[in-house]
């Protein structure tokens, strides 16, 4: 069963937050393309907007099976896995509370300046906005980061990895 729930748990955390990173990752540049007026960039915003918030509902399924392994393992108060939950929440804050309502609000702006003919709107407000949100994801991708490196070197563990 371990065995099961461990391999569920890595490849949730590679096919649910892999596409996250890449498209959360890329969203600031079209979001800056957007700002000048380029129509595709429009629709590469909202398709990795798509992916990064349909990836974040299922996402909640790496956790879910990351606990479950590690209650099987026993290894539940194990500092190297107590510090990669907290990571995974703030990881996952960042995403809920600040990326993906960052990447909803730089549509909406675009949207609403082209809805008004104004084209794409100050183009300083959406490199300021882009800039924050590649930030934010950067901090993203490197929590997770360190939450891989902890999983495989797991301080302590007797595998003599």
């Amino acid at each position: 069963m371990t065995k099961l729930l461990l391999s569920i748990h890595v490849l949730a955390s590679i096919l649910v937050v892999g596409p996250i990173a890449v498209a959360a990752s890329m969203f600031p540049r079209y979001a800056r393309q957007t700002a000048g007026e380029d129509g595709h960039s429009v629709g590469a915003t909202v398709l990795l907007h798509r992916i990064c918030s349909g990836y974040a509902i299922v996402g909640v399924a790496v956790p879910v099976f990351g606990i479950a392994t590690g209650a099987q393992l026993g290894v539940l108060t194990d500092a190297w896995l107590l510090t990669s939950i907290v990571l995974t929440t703030i990881a996952a804050a960042i995403l809920a509370l600040a990326i993906l309502p960052g990447q909803e609000s730089m549509i909406e702006s675009a949207a609403a300046a082209a809805a008004d003919g104004t084209g794409a709107g100050d183009g300083a407000d959406t490199k300021r906005a882009a800039a924050r949100l590649a930030g934010l994801t950067g901090v993203f991708n490197l929590l997770w980061a360190v939450v891989v490196v902890l999983m495989i070197v797991r301080p302590g563990s007797t595998t003599g990895a």
